[in-house]
């Protein structure tokens, strides 16, 4: 009986091992990986203009410095250095994304506006997404911060992503890499096929995105940098009632809500990313004139 009960538990182990292999691979054979360990093309990147006035951008979760590229180049037109540096555990292999923390996600950001403060007197920041919730709690900790700028920020998580994140560590075992079942971020097709995102999900990341949204939620009423906010009305991540309730917890005197219509969640690269690049970049215009 106990050879028996023991031949099982390594059955289980085996086709445990399997299964986590075959997920692994399947998701992996989207992107090619360069020989510095990062998918080509998803690197983080410098826009120099030295001693200009500069602005940080964190992407989103999941994906890759490839989503605010065209915001960064508007700024740079415009005069301004700009960052945007590849976040921990993303832009590599799907097996580095599910070791990612909130921890490391968190230092990096951190660490990213304290290294372009060193060489900028003024730094704006822009968050797309989990890039959004990286912004806040630099912000929050940031009172001099000149202009922030949340698209569409994650700052809330629905019940059924919330249950997900809290028992990753039980399914997590049996299932290392899923598809998300809120639809396309991207509702243009052609930048869809651009996108160097993973296309898919691990349990360790979205423990990551759970603690990184519960740490800018507690920061939002410290926040006190002007802010923008640029949000579309039909978001696939974010409801409606749940980014108005961010908004209304943000402590800025100075914010602004703007809304958006036809994109679905990564509006820096959807149909009328040409409104929200221009809103972004005449926010941070302005906060710089007006300093």
């Amino acid at each position: 009986m106990a050879f028996v009960a023991l031949a099982a538990v390594v059955a289980l182990v085996l086709m445990v091992r399997l299964s986590r292999r075959r997920a692994w691979s399947a998701v992996q054979s989207r992107h090619r990986v360069g020989p510095d360990g990062v998918i080509v093309g998803a690197a983080g990147y410098e826009l120099a203009r030295p001693d200009a006035p500069a602005v940080l951008v964190f992407h989103g979760a999941g994906d890759t410095p490839q989503t605010v590229r065209y915001l960064s180049e508007e700024l740079y037109a415009r005069g301004f250095h700009v960052v945007a540096p590849l976040l921990p555990g993303h832009g590599r292999t799907i097996r580095e994304f599910s070791q990612v923390t909130a921890d490391a996600l968190t230092n990096a950001a951190f660490e990213s506006y304290s290294a372009l403060r060193d060489r900028h007197e003024w730094v704006g920041i822009v968050g797309v997404s989990m890039g959004g919730a990286l912004a806040v709690q630099v912000a929050a900790a940031t009172p001099g911060l000149p202009a922030l700028g949340l698209v569409a920020p994650y700052l809330a998580m629905r019940p059924h992503a919330t249950r997900l994140a809290r028992t990753s560590r039980l399914w997590g075992v049996l299932v290392p890499a899923f598809a998300s079942s809120e639809g396309f971020s991207i509702r243009d097709p052609d930048e869809r096929k651009k996108s160097l995102a993973y296309g898919a999900f691990t349990a360790g990341a979205l423990r990551a995105l759970y603690a990184t949204v519960q740490r800018a939620v507690l920061a939002l009423p410290r926040v006190v940098a002007p802010t923008l906010v640029i949000q579309s009305r039909e978001d696939n991540r974010i409801g409606i009632e749940d980014a108005e309730r961010s908004f209304a917890q943000l402590g800025a005197r100075e914010k602004r809500l703007e809304w958006v219509t036809g994109a679905a969640h990564v509006i820096t690269v959807d149909y009328g990313r040409e409104r929200v690049i221009e809103l972004l970049a005449s926010w941070m215009e302005g906060k710089l004139v007006s300093r």
